[in-house]
């Protein structure tokens, strides 16, 4: 991190107030900005009150977010071209209102794309994690994180650690699926991307990164939105804490601690979870924000607010949001030293991210707040936010394509020959819908930024008939008909007419989403009468049958794969993810997606994971084959084979090895997982693991050699010693490997019993 001395000499400076007010995150930002009457905006009384109460702020969040609970839309949000002058404004207003000239960090949801009128949107996590690519994230999030600069912001708050443990939690799509090597690797690449090697960037195109959620928020009882995660210390660090760790590594500035509680410890009370693992052990340095009102459900647990906020502060938490219960630490650090320490300890955080960023102003010999950020002419800022833009949706478009997972293909149905289609049936609840392509956490597109299924097969297919009925198809709809596309699954839309609790998830009986926070499901099975859509077409319809899930989740489709010739699965992909799902099954493109995710076979089956320790088949009499897909399932159009699969070890490092080749007469994009089973430890060993992965470009007609160096400690199971056995698996290769013989040298001392 920067230099301590313009922190320290600030922090010498500041009042127990104004510490405290440093640590405070309270407002809703789209309620701190209004527009002027003569033009421009200004602030409003509640944020001049908040400033006036604390000498300044700590962080402000959302002051450009537009979505259904903001309530803001094109009609009256803050629009790109006007991000700069907002920015600046809430920059002079917070500096002017103390006498240091301290500025205030602008934090803002950026999940999978700024969530801000105009923001550029990327594929939900879930997608994105089925690409297997994290060096394409790390372009995107770059992208993204440069827009995001452009507008003023310095933190953005990113989904990434939780994990898909559960199915029937409504923040799925937020996961990059249920593996910790997976998602350690994507959030690596996220933090690399906004961030920039050793955090380069921040400040200079870039911003920090709040990592969401830590830790086990995917590990709910029965996917139950933050509640109870009833799991033992050894699972928390093997599955739930990997991509935390990877985060640190990479250079994370800050996480945000979650809702839940590991074995009745909220997590944002939970100093071994933020301060021994987090800070003591992986040497992070940067802040620990709570989740929205986290700290005021501390109530519960300790009796009162004041209770609540010592309990976070001591746990390692440094700055709230939306919180109340936090403002009340001046009075708590007043009556005991021990908490003045601790606010002393988390304001010097705070302040050592905000020098990072260029906000100390005169503490630390910059002119104004912000001086060290390039300058933020409207002139600048329109040409920043072009570039980042046009470049972010480049590669969103790209992440789309990636995204998309080819279950099945009877016959090789797929791609399909356009030529061939005079007449095609589109149907299903998503055929026309374009926000349900998006996922949570979007703002209202512009209109005509985006298409839907409908209007992106006519635009493919200009001289067929397109037919679109509403419901089952008709005799009429389908007569003729060359083809049948089933457009199936659910959304996350929001509506604004909705009910939302105050931490913006949805409250209540959702009005459209079927996923998304707040919309956790007891039942996996498509929404609505899909199933019976599906059943009916298939008893109709005298030609093939095409499906197409978009979802949020895993859902169960074993009808659907019993009823369809071939079946895409598409996640949330975007803005694009229309023309994406078009292209492929047209043959623009070849899917070869793999799933981040195991698929159910039944819903009362779940949770089911590829590296649980006992096998689920054949055990409920009623569904005695759980699985329909596996994890790192996914088909293609073109074969390549896997041979030669080898694996040496030493003492520090195994290098495994595999050759793909590629038979085609075009080059092929292939995922490489490599797979192991570790026996021979003192625990229950897993039914399999990913160790590591690959995405490569065969060319056509070659063969490419793929190789890793692993850490043993990766490889073998732990305390096996001279037990150990691990089996390898790429495709349908096997290869066993045993940790090597260490041969004792001159200077290694001979065990007891061999001694003269």
């Amino acid at each position: 991190m920067p230099t301590a001395e313009p922190v320290e000499r600030l922090l010498a400076k500041l009042s127990p107030r104004e510490k405290v007010g440093q640590l405070n995150q309270r407002l809703y930002g789209w309620q701190a900005v209004e527009r002027a009457p003569r033009g421009g905006f200004r602030l409003t009384d509640l944020a001049r009150a908040e400033l006036d109460r604390w000498g300044g702020l700590g962080a402000l969040y959302g002051v450009f977010r537009a979505d259904a609970w903001s309530g803001r839309t094109w009609a009256d949000g803050i629009r790109p071209e006007e991000r700069a002058e907002v920015a600046a404004l809430v920059q002079d207003e917070v500096a002017r209102a103390g006498g240091h000239r301290i500025g205030v960090l602008l934090s803002e949801e950026a999940p999978h794309g700024h969530q801000a009128l105009g923001g550029t949107l990327l594929p939900t996590n879930l997608a994105v994690a089925a690409g297997w690519d994290p060096d394409l994230l790390a372009e995107a999030a770059s992208a993204v994180a440069a827009e995001l600069a452009a507008s003023g912001v310095h933190l953005a708050l990113v989904s990434a650690l939780d994990l898909l443990r559960d199915p029937r939690w409504g923040r799925a799509e937020e996961c990059f699926g249920e593996d910790p090597l997976l998602a350690a690797e994507l959030t690596r690449a996220l933090v690399i991307g906004m961030q920039g090697a050793d955090r380069g960037a921040v400040g200079r195109g870039g911003v920090a990164i709040v990592l969401k959620h830590l830790a086990a928020q995917g590990e709910a009882v029965g996917g139950r939105n933050g509640q109870s995660a009833v799991i033992g210390p050894r699972d928390l660090r093997e599955l739930h804490l990997p991509a935390a760790r990877a985060a640190v590594e990479a250079g994370a500035l800050g996480f945000m601690a979650a809702y839940n509680d590991i074995d009745g410890v909220p997590c944002c009370a939970n100093r071994d979870l933020l301060t021994g693992f987090l800070r003591d052990e992986c040497g992070f340095d940067g802040i620990v924000m709570a989740d929205g009102l986290a700290v005021d459900r501390l109530t519960a647990m300790t009796g009162d607010a004041a209770g609540a906020a010592v309990a976070a502060l001591e746990a390692g938490v440094d700055l709230s949001l939306w919180d109340e219960s936090f403002a009340l630490l001046e009075e708590a650090a007043l009556a005991d030293p021990r908490v003045a320490e601790l606010v002393d300890a988390a304001c010097r955080r705070v302040l050592t991210l905000k020098h990072r960023a260029g906000l100390l102003g005169d503490a630390a010999g910059e002119a104004a707040p912000g001086a060290r950020r390039e300058a933020l002419t409207p002139t600048v800022q329109r040409e920043a936010l072009a570039l980042a833009g046009r470049t972010a949706d480049r590669l969103s478009r790209r992440l789309a394509r990636q995204s998309l997972v080819l279950l099945h293909n009877a016959g090789d149905l797929l791609p399909l020959e356009a030529r061939s289609l005079a007449k095609v049936v589109l149907t299903g609840p998503n055929a026309r819908d374009v926000t349900a392509l998006l996922g949570d956490y979007v703002p209202p597109l512009p209109p005509g930024s985006a298409a839907g299924l409908d209007l992106a097969l006519r635009q493919a297919l200009p001289d067929a008939e397109v037919v679109c009925p509403p419901g089952v198809p008709t005799a009429a709809d389908l007569s003729g008909a060359d083809l049948v596309i089933l457009a199936l699954g659910g959304t996350s839309h929001r509506t604004y007419a909705e009910e939302f609790a105050a931490n913006g998830a949805i409250a209540g009986q959702a009005a459209t989403a079927t996923a998304g926070e707040g919309v956790d499901l007891a039942g996996l099975a498509l929404p609505g009468d899909q199933d019976d859509l599906v059943a009916a077409v298939r008893a109709r319809a005298g030609c093939p049958v095409v499906a197409v899930v978009v979802a949020g989740r895993p859902h169960v489709l074993t009808g659907v794969l019993a009823h369809s010739d071939a079946l895409l699965w598409a996640g949330y992909p975007g803005p694009h993810g229309a023309h994406a799902i078009i292209d492929a099954l047209l043959g623009g493109y070849e899917p070869v997606g793999r799933l981040a995710f195991t698929a159910p076979a039944h819903p009362g089956a779940v949770p089911v994971r590829h590296n649980d320790r006992h096998p689920a088949g054949g055990v409920y009499q009623d569904a005695p084959d759980p699985v329909l897909f596996p994890f790192g399932h996914g088909l293609r159009y073109r074969p390549v084979h896997f041979d030669r699969l080898t694996a040496e070890a030493d003492a520090e490092t195994v290098r495994v090895s595999v050759e793909v080749a590629n038979p085609g007469g075009a080059a092929a994009e292939v995922v490489v997982p490599l797979f192991g089973r570790r026996t021979g430890g003192r625990v229950l060993p897993r039914l399999r693991e990913l160790l590591a992965f690959r995405r490569v470009t065969v060319p056509a007609g070659a063969r490419t050699a793929v190789v890793w160096d692993l850490p043993a400690a990766r490889c073998f199971a732990e305390d096996a010693a001279d037990r150990a056995r691990t089996d390898l698996y790429v495709a349908d290769l096997h290869e066993t490997i045993r940790p090597a013989v260490h041969s004792p040298g001159p200077a290694d001392p001979l065990p007891d019993s061999e001694e003269s």
